[in-house]
């Protein structure tokens, strides 16, 4: 069972606060400032630009500049509350739409009133969060049609091009941009695909105007790793990586997945890496949405690359050839370094591929593949060598398995 744990200073407000069973209902919501009057749109706006909010999706894009683009945008527009959540390793969506859902269409209400749109969806891949969402839209109509849309969960699901395909009828696999979905999305009009933490942030800011920089740069994150029980974090901008595995029975991890998967697999200085968009990319990783999976002393590095590469391989589209085979290539090499099969010229290929797919796919998925190898051979060269040599207690004990066990239960 996954635990919730707040580190937000006290009387600061948090998404992440401990709720009923069946979650929080409208008169727990209303009592709690929820859905009070909308701001005058241009104000709101300005609010989230001075407030510094960016997207909690994964990419860290700008959430003023977003709404900004599909409020100017000709034509009729539409929001998506993008609840997918296709990270093995991340549970902060699906907590969010099964224990807080007035939040999330609170904030889907707020951006609706931002960009001037007339029709809203919500999307998701949960049933528990589906009966969650449905309630509470039968507790309070909302002003713009709301349609609930159930999409199978798969890791590139999620990707905002594959929700829109997903909405109007389609399969949900990405789309070769251009257009994006702020340009041309659902039913052809510019449309918004928010990630629902980014819309409850939105919300919480709007109604506690005093804390909106506090808010806004506050992020859940979900802490696994062996030994111990997943965590649902919520955790201020600045935190140190050492601090959250300090909290979640990690401390002593000689590495770290960052970012869900996106990010890759970091050894030495980890813990002095703090949460930020920026300094984690500077570091040739990436917050993405949160999700930090901690190896034990005992775990060896080439064995979770592998099972994380193995993982996106089984969840490729199969749309890009580029894709099928690049990260089928790095999987199986990164398997076959893990059962000692591997030699110098392996090593080669992987340095090669590391640097040559990225920003060749649809989506992210092939990148992240990438970054996973590149991570591995920067953070643990010596360990890739020594798998060329001296079979591997640990990779022998635990092979591969395409990433089960990176998948972490929703609190």
């Amino acid at each position: 069972m996954t635990g919730i744990l707040s580190l937000t200073p006290q009387g600061q407000p948090t998404v992440l606060t401990p709720q009923p069973p069946g979650g929080e209902d409208l008169p727990r919501y209303r009592a709690a400032g929820g859905y009070a009057p909308v701001p005058a749109p241009d104000r709101l706006l300005e609010r989230i630009a001075t407030a510094g909010l960016r997207g909690r999706g994964g990419a860290g894009f700008p959430a003023a500049v977003k709404l900004r683009t599909v409020r100017d945008a000709p034509g009729d527009t539409v929001v998506v509350a993008n609840g997918e959540e296709g990270e093995p390793g991340s549970v902060k969506d699906r907590w969010l739409l099964r224990h807080r859902p007035h939040l999330v269409l609170d904030g889907l209400r707020l951006a609706a009133a931002i960009t001037g749109a007339h029709r809203g969806h919500v999307y998701l891949a949960d049933p528990a969060a589906e009966a969650a969402v449905r309630r509470a839209l039968t507790e309070r109509p909302p002003e713009v049609p709301v349609e609930v849309v159930v999409t199978e969960h798969t890791y590139v699901a999620g990707e905002e091009s594959a929700v829109v395909r997903r909405i109007d009828g389609g399969p949900a696999l990405p789309t070769a941009k251009p257009p994006r979905p702020f340009e041309r999305g659902v039913g052809g009009a510019p449309t918004l695909v928010a990630n629902v933490e980014t819309l409850a942030r939105i919300a919480l800011l709007t109604s506690h105007p005093d804390a909106v920089a506090a808010v806004a740069t506050t992020h859940l994150v979900t802490i696994a790793g062996p030994g111990s029980e997943p965590v649902l974090v919520e955790a201020p901008a600045g935190t140190h990586l050492k601090t959250l595995a300090d909290l979640s029975g990690h401390g002593r991890a000689p590495a770290v997945l960052l970012g869900g998967l996106f990010g890759g697999v970091h050894g030495a200085g980890w813990s002095d890496l703090r949460l930020d968009h920026d300094e984690l990319a500077a570091a040739g990783g990436a917050l993405g949405c949160g999700a930090l999976h901690f190896l034990a002393p005992e775990d060896c590095p080439v064995a979770a690359a592998a099972d994380a590469a193995g993982y996106l391989a089984a969840q490729s589209a199969r749309q890009c050839g580029v894709c099928v085979s690049g990260t089928r290539a790095l999987a199986e090499t990164l398997a076959a370094v893990a059962r000692c099969e591997n030699g110098e010229e392996d090593t080669a290929k992987l340095l090669r591929w590391s640097t040559q797919l990225p920003g060749r796919g649809a989506c992210g998925l092939l990148d992240a593949a990438a970054r996973i190898a590149a991570t591995l051979l920067t953070h643990f060269p010596d360990r890739v060598s020594d798998h060329q040599d001296t079979p591997c207690a640990v990779c022998s004990a635990a092979p591969p398995l395409d990433g089960n066990r990176l998948v972490v239960a929703v609190p």
